[in-house]
């Protein structure tokens, strides 16, 4: 017993340390999570290029790789943007000027928000999507901060993660080892689930936008479809957002038709279905978990962890249910075969 005592003593120390670094260090550890998880998901590539030079060139080759095509987009964005500031100026001030009228009282078209809320909003979306340059700015020393560390946190991964594995690996207990072996996989394979569903749902989301604002009748509709699958390649906001904001505006214009379209077709449909099934179901599949849970877990983690708990939520939830799953199994190895017959 003392010697167990005396094995697990170091591994529980170094578990209690890390949870105490997260959180102090939780206002940029977002960074640091979707950092080690991306490269998690990239090692196979690193691996692929390091066969033809030193690991530290392919770590950063990598690095660079993701740091251009994240400039890329974002250059890509910001272009479309600006190409449709003066529609989103329209959009953003028809709704304004119908929530400055006195007359306005959101409770009358049944939106159960008050017009405080619906304002807040309001000056947020226009942070977001009008005055996005401003914006940027204000935050340019906290965005520059937080894509160093990301990106830090990526490449140290890339090029020490394998070492850093293999030397934990030799400081977990035996008796543990092979829970930490399993649930490693079980953790890759659903860092894998998350970015790739991500990104397909994301393409999904702009294809099936087309003909919801093809039917609006508003034109812009290439324009208000890749704003919808970019806000749904960002956890925190979602397509949901555009089609809530879409929806506001219909009502601004008095058009009943586009409130039903946006509501009918292009929140319950074109939001909701990817994101209470087809990503847990795609998600869950991968890593043989039911999709109500892996939902509770996707949808659990970015509304309380943000960000990062948009990749620790399903993580924390499959390392349970494979923890509670190996469990048993040992359970019933260990009393025999008669034990099958019992719950």
């Amino acid at each position: 017993m003392k010697q167990l005592y005396a094995d697990l003593f170091p591994f529980i120390l170094f578990v209690v340390l890390t949870l105490a670094a997260f959180i102090v260090f939780w206002s940029f550890m977002d960074m640091v999570i979707l950092g080690a998880s991306l490269a998690v998901v990239l090692i196979p590539l690193h691996h692929r290029i390091s066969r033809h030079t030193l690991p530290g060139i392919s770590a950063a080759i990598v690095t660079f790789a993701i740091f251009f095509a994240g400039c890329i987009m974002a250059l890509f964005t910001l272009l479309i943007l600006s190409s449709n500031v003066v529609t989103l100026t329209e959009l953003f001030g028809t709704i304004g000027t119908w929530l400055n009228n006195p007359a306005t009282n959101p409770l009358d078209f049944g939106i159960p928000v008050t017009k405080a809320n619906l304002s807040d909003l309001l000056n947020k979306g226009t942070a977001l999507f009008v005055d996005y340059q401003e914006t940027l700015l204000s935050n340019l020393s906290l965005i520059v901060f937080k894509m160093f560390v990301f990106f830090v946190s990526l490449f140290s991964l890339l090029k020490w993660g394998e070492e850093l594995k293999m030397t934990l690996s030799r400081q977990v207990p035996e008796v543990l080892s092979g829970y930490v072996r399993r649930l490693s996989e079980v953790t890759v394979d659903t860092l894998y689930a998350i970015y790739i569903v991500q990104i397909a749902i994301a393409f999904l989301t702009f294809f099936m936008a087309l003909p919801v604002f093809y039917l609006l009748g508003y034109g812009n509709v290439i324009f208000y479809s890749f704003l919808a699958a970019f806000c749904e390649l960002i956890p925190v906001l979602g397509s949901s957002v555009v089609f809530i904001l879409m929806g506001t505006y219909a009502f601004a214009l008095g058009d009943t038709r586009g409130v039903l379209i946006l509501f009918f077709l292009g929140y319950l449909i074109v939001s909701c279905v990817p994101e209470f099934y087809v990503r847990p179901v795609l998600v869950g599949r991968r890593v043989k978990i039911h999709p109500v849970i892996m939902f509770i877990g996707i949808v659990g983690g970015t509304l309380t962890m943000g960000l990062a708990g948009f990749v620790l939520g399903p993580v924390i939830i499959v390392l349970l249910i494979t923890s509670y799953r190996m469990y048993v199994q040992e359970k019933k190895e260990r009393a025999g075969p008669g034990s099958s017959s019992h719950p």
